[in-house]
């Protein structure tokens, strides 16, 4: 009978670690207008969006009138969203932000140090964290930017006290 309790046990712990997000790594980034941006100050506070695209990438700069329209769309309602370049110059990505009219907040990560710290496996590869620092998604691939205002207004829904 011991054993039958213990294991159990074992399941119903294994069942609540199965549910829960992975932690988003912390990080700082310095945008290319100057501004910082430290995940510190915005969990508990903010949806965090992180796309990480680059210059060269097709779809990136197919999908980056509407990603500038989710983030106008998002920009009151405590959703930070910006764009990491990875494996690019600053000279390209201004390139880039002018030829896209990107006016969302662009970041470098030339040798994929964030990236590679959020499972970056390909460009356009968008993240979102959720108001407690959880990874919410990962989104791989074109076609990200139309799922995330379905995505974003999901999460703005949920307290992020009250789900600990």
């Amino acid at each position: 009978m011991p054993r039958r309790i213990f294991a159990l046990a074992v399941l119903v712990a294994l069942a609540g670690v199965a549910h829960a997000a992975p932690a988003a790594p912390g990080f700082r980034l310095k945008t290319l207008d100057g501004r910082t941006i430290d995940s510190k100050e915005l969990i508990g506070k903010k949806i965090i969006v992180l796309r990480f695209q680059a210059s060269y990438c097709k779809p990136c700069g197919k999908e980056s009138a509407a990603l500038a329209r989710v983030a106008e769309r998002y920009r009151d309602r405590d959703v930070e969203i910006v764009a990491i370049h990875v494996q690019d110059t600053a000279t390209d990505t201004r390139t880039f932000i002018r030829a896209n009219h990107a006016t969302y907040p662009v970041s470098l990560d030339p040798r994929l140090s964030l990236g590679n710290r959020f499972g970056f496996k390909g460009t356009p590869y968008t993240v979102v964290i959720d108001r407690r620092g959880e990874i919410a998604a990962r989104l791989s691939g074109e076609g990200a930017v139309r799922r995330l205002p379905a995505l974003l207004d999901k999460l703005m829904k949920q307290d992020p006290v009250s789900e600990r």
